[in-house]
């Protein structure tokens, strides 16, 4: 439905032009009414793009520019405008110039550095198709040619909304009085999303699927694996997540039912989604393993994140620090019951960590378990043991690592997540700090050489020293640090030794050092045999054992000798 420009009126003009100007340039530029309808100065509307201005001029003249006192009146109107050095003069009018009167608007701008441009009737019609909200919004005035009259002697003037948002509420609330007639048993609640209207399916008592079943068939070709086992966990035990069939998989969808909701859907996209939480939601649970006598092996406390039921069985889903524990437990009870988890341990503190991967390894070995949710049973049932042989080493190393750095941290006083990646040079120092600060003696992989300044001392060290003999060599540093994720650990002082050190050509060093040739050597001393620097702390207690390095134990690098 077009205006109809002859009837509508200046002020009503006025107004559907400027809604169509910031429309145009709702994107890209300033739009201005100027001082209100009627302009000033030659302007009725500037739009300010960048640098440049544009003005937009508006006369109401529906028959042309016949008439007395019209084109003098365009005239004087361009001729302030010009006064505002405009890159663009628009005159905006209802009417379809002719010839004469376009080319008399046009000759406007000869001799001068402006563009003249017109938008006439066709223009505005043109224009408005593209955003016709415009026209059904302005429609609903004064000037809509007797609509909002028709409207109130066919009484539903409310349709129109002639008396604003509170006839929306008025009319919304009779729509849905008129659909909870429908059915005696079912109502339809719906909402309004930009372009969407969504209808739910309520229920008016709690047995209306019995008396009144609605059912949906879903016809389609194969779903591939990831997607059937999602349509499973919704629909066999009511898991709380959204699955989507594309349109490829569904060919029809049939709602069966009272007559007014039966019908039949093709090329269409099913999507359903989970249904706001249930009261019980955040409770409290417990998930304990059971030994083969029925004692609690182990338990992990969390919340109730969501339960549901479904056609062949029913779900709990967890949330633990970290994780999320879901357990899917058939009706039949000759069924072994699904136990899923998902874990991250970004931002995780070790200890909290090493909870969360206790349990990944607990639900590895399978057994018996029980769910409780505040304090009642939930759900039982037995796990199968899974998990490859590579999973549980792998896991182990990462339970190891966790461990490392909790004791680390502890002994250290300092608290920081686990970092998201590690080097293996930081791993395998890591490893050396926690069996330094649990009193062990370690290799280090990382010192097979220990360079030193030598001055001139005549005595017996010095010379059993540089004779090329082994001998025994302790070196005491006040502290000794690491560097994890940007963070210094600092252990202690630490003692370095070795029992058989030579020193590199030691015999000529000792002739020049005694000759005087020399006044002090750089001297490099290195275990026998190739193997490496011992360390451990100073601090820590004497057990009376031998100083013997403990082995590093990390999996795919071979313990230094």
């Amino acid at each position: 439905m077009a205006f109809e420009w002859d009837r509508i009126g200046q002020p009503h003009f006025d107004r559907v032009v400027e809604a169509l100007v910031h429309r145009l340039y709702s994107e890209t530029a300033e739009v201005r009414a100027v001082n209100g309808r009627g302009g000033d100065g030659g302007r009725d509307i500037d739009v300010v793009q960048g640098g440049r201005l544009r003005i937009y001029q508006l006369k109401y003249f529906p028959d042309g520019l016949q008439g007395r006192g019209r084109r003098p009146s365009i005239k004087k109107s361009f001729k302030r405008a010009m006064d505002h050095d405009p890159y663009e003069w628009v005159l905006v009018v209802p009417c379809t110039l002719t010839p004469g009167e376009r080319a008399f608007v046009m000759g406007l701008g000869v001799g001068r550095d402006v563009k003249v441009t017109v938008m006439d009737r066709a223009a505005l019609d043109d224009r408005l198709a593209a955003h016709s909200d415009i026209e059904r919004s302005l429609s609903r005035t004064s000037g809509d040619g007797g609509l909002l009259e028709y409207a109130k002697i066919m009484n539903r003037e409310q349709d129109i909304l002639a008396g604003g948002t509170a006839d929306l509420g008025a009319r919304v609330q009779a729509l849905g009085r008129v659909v909870d007639d429908l059915d005696p048993n079912w109502t339809v609640d719906f909402a309004r999303e930009g372009d969407k209207v969504i209808q739910t399916l309520r229920a008016k008592h709690p047995r209306a699927h019995e008396v009144s079943p609605i059912t949906m068939t879903i016809s389609g070709t194969a779903m591939d694996a990831a997607l059937s086992a999602a349509v499973t966990r919704s629909l066999g035990f009511g898991v709380d997540e959204a699955v989507e069939l594309p349109r490829d998989v569904v060919e029809s969808l049939t709602v069966s039912g009272p007559e007014w909701v039966a019908q039949t859907f093709t090329n269409t996209t099913v999507l359903w989604r989970p249904i706001s939480p249930a009261p019980e939601t955040d409770a409290a649970v417990s998930v304990a393993f059971l030994g083969e006598d029925g004692s609690v092996q182990a338990s992990y406390a969390g919340r109730l994140k969501a339960r549901g039921s479904g056609s062949l069985g029913s779900s709990i889903e967890v949330d633990l620090p970290g994780a999320v524990l879901r357990v899917l437990r058939p009706f039949d009870e000759s069924a072994p019951a699904k136990l899923a988890y998902q874990f991250d341990l970004a931002g995780l503190s070790p200890a909290e960590a090493l909870k969360v991967l206790r349990l990944r390894r607990r639900l590895a070995f399978g057994g018996d378990f029980r769910v409780m949710i505040d304090g009642q049973l939930a759900g039982a049932g037995r796990l199968p043991k899974s998990g490859t042989a590579d999973d549980l080493r792998r896991w182990a190393q990462l339970q190891l690592f966790l461990e490392d750095l909790e004791v680390v941290q502890r002994h250290c006083e300092q608290d920081f997540p686990i970092p998201a990646d590690m080097s293996m040079t930081d791993r395998i120092a890591l490893r050396m700090a926690r069996l330094l600060v649990e009193g062990r003696c370690v290799a280090s992989p990382f010192s097979r050489e220990l360079t030193i300044t030598l001055t001139w001392i005549d005595d017996t060290n010095t010379r059993e020293l540089l004779s090329g003999r082994p001998q025994s060599l302790r070196v005491t540093s006040s502290e000794y640090g690491i560097t994890i994720a940007g963070h210094l650990l600092n252990l202690g002082s630490v003692c370095i030794f070795h029992t058989e050190v030579t020193a590199d050509d030691g015999p000529n060093v000792l002739e020049s050092l005694r000759s005087g040739l020399v006044p002090e050597a750089t001297l490099v001393l290195r275990p026998a045999r190739g193997e490496h620097y011992r360390m451990f702390l100073t601090d820590s207690p004497d057990d009376g054992m031998p100083l013997s390095p403990c082995p590093l134990g990390l999996d795919g690098f071979p313990d230094p000798r």
